[in-house]
């Protein structure tokens, strides 16, 4: 069991140890030492093309994007391309960057969003991403707070994408 996809280059930087098998991602993350976040996971190569060992999961990110609006915490939301559905801005680990800074990316191609992004995610959660072919793809999204500054109006998904604030407990 991995809790993300392996490869060759990998296996030669040594940048990673054998998880025993557990049912949890806490035990998991308890099981993990420093050395295996020398090698940031947004330089894997090919994203999720990479092969999956049973019961391994995909590798995403997500921004919480928040702002304060008088005394009150609000949340952004963007609208799915697929579904329609309000979601985070969400996507792939990139190379170059680390997650969290793939996270701030995801928020400005998706959203606009101009702000800084703290480098240790608020939490993640599990889904099944549905490919072209009809088939899921088990992903884990590790999500990340972005405090935003500014909303461009301007940015590369405008034209697809709507964006709305909410407050927590609606988000």
């Amino acid at each position: 069991f991995w809790s993300f996809p392996v490869n060759q280059d990998m296996i030669n930087q040594q940048a990673w140890r054998p998880l025993r098998p557990r049912t949890d991602a806490r035990s998991v993350i308890e099981q993990m030492d420093e050395k295996m976040f020398e090698t940031p996971l947004a330089k894997i190569p090919g994203k999720s093309d990479l092969p999956l060992m049973d019961g391994a999961e995909h590798v995403q990110v997500a921004a919480l994007c928040t702002r304060r609006k008088g005394s009150k915490t609000q949340v952004l939301l963007i609208r799915s391309l697929d579904t329609g559905r309000w979601i985070l801005p969400k996507g792939w680990p990139m190379a170059g960057r680390t997650l969290a800074g793939a996270a701030l990316q995801e928020a400005w191609e998706e959203a606009g969003v101009k702000g800084t992004v703290t480098e240790e995610p608020v939490g993640d959660y599990p889904y099944d991403k549905i490919a072209g072919n009809g088939q899921a793809k088990p992903c884990r999204v590790s999500v990340f707070r972005v405090t935003v500054d500014k909303l461009a109006d301007t940015f590369p998904e405008a034209a697809k994408r709507k964006r709305k604030w909410m407050a927590p407990a609606r988000a």
